[in-house]
């Protein structure tokens, strides 16, 4: 059941076929570097949210995402200019930039990934509370409503 989904383009003059499998190949191309290896666009892309069915699934899916992305990360990038000529000169100054603002980024982002940590936990906690309590009140009426309708003792 994992079709491909049909994709329809109308114009004089284009190639779809081309632009399509352009398309498909750029894809292909940047999940294979990583680019879409962020743990929303990966999950995004695996689960339609119009596909889930009730609130429940819709909690579960919610909250792993929460879990996914709540820590941001904190480690160094390659610093890259596409622009000839002042281009290594720019990649210079950026790192220098970064180098210079790391110490302050880091601690910040490492409260944030603090703070997000906390929040998630708390959600999930909430989550796991509820849980237990609705089915500790749906198992009481059941059996309210078990001794309600079963005969009296002679």
């Amino acid at each position: 059941m994992n079709e491909e989904p049909e994709i329809t383009i109308g114009a004089t003059g284009i190639d779809t076929e081309a632009l399509v499998q352009h398309l498909r190949e750029t894809v292909a191309r940047k999940q294979a570097e990583g680019v879409y290896a962020d743990a929303r666009i990966a999950r995004a892309e695996r689960t339609n949210l119009l596909h889930l069915r009730n609130d429940e699934d819709f909690l579960a899916f919610y909250l792993q995402s929460l879990r996914e992305a709540a820590t941001v990360d904190i480690n160094d990038f390659d610093i890259r200019e596409r622009r000839a000529g002042v281009g290594p000169l720019l990649v210079r100054l950026k790192k220098t930039i970064w180098n210079l603002l790391k110490f302050y980024t880091y601690r910040l982002w490492s409260q944030q990934n603090t703070i997000n940590s906390l929040f998630v936990t708390g959600l999930e906690s909430m989550d796991d509370t509820y849980k237990t309590r609705l089915q500790q009140l749906e198992a009481r009426i059941a059996a309210l409503e078990k001794d309600r309708t079963s005969p009296p003792a002679p």
